[in-house]
């Protein structure tokens, strides 16, 4: 499986479970999200703008998806909900690693350029260094309607966080309009 295939079978309506242990304060939380992960087509203007604002060409982009979400944490009353553009561009020397460009990142909320590495097992490991943290995902697919998620958050001098997501398709996304 390549990256572009991955996009395309994570596309669709997903529930998410996370369960987090926050290192720090020996602490546990769960929570829900709903998340809905759109392909975008090669010649939309978010994948031609994301390219740009990184001095890429769009021409590079292997595709795009734009994923939205909205949930929920045990630890707060607060509604965590936002979306992002996302664009894989492949290193030339190496087609299944490369840059993945994010409008929004998730643990900052700053457009950022992180890496991904898809293996050979079907695995997609994203890697991005923030200002101020380390963020690395690891994203599978136990079946086609259930995919696994395990991540590791490091704030450069503080704490660490590590999750385990379980998502559950509940349908799929229709394909973007041109």
């Amino acid at each position: 499986m390549d990256i572009t295939e991955f996009f395309q079978q994570s596309s669709g309506k997903w529930f998410s479970q996370r369960t987090a242990h926050h290192l720090a304060f020996k602490q546990t939380e769960s929570g829900q999200s709903n998340i809905e992960i759109a392909m975008l087509e090669a010649n939309d203007p978010a994948i031609a703008k994301l390219c740009e604002q990184y001095q890429i060409d769009p021409a590079l982009a292997l595709c795009g998806a734009r994923v939205s979400w909205n949930g929920t944490m045990d630890w707060d009353e607060e509604k965590h909900s936002g979306s992002t553009v996302l664009v894989p561009v492949a290193d030339p020397d190496k087609p299944n690693e490369g840059k993945l460009l994010r409008e929004v990142g998730y643990a900052e909320k700053v457009p950022v350029a992180g890496r991904y590495v898809m293996g050979d097992d079907g695995a997609l490991t994203l890697i991005t260094d923030y200002e101020t943290m380390y963020s690395e995902e690891r994203l599978w697919f136990a079946s086609p309607n259930l995919r696994l998620r395990t991540s590791i958050l490091k704030r450069f001098g503080g704490f660490s966080m590590a999750s385990l997501c379980s998502e559950i398709r509940m349908g799929v996304t229709a394909p973007p309009q041109s």
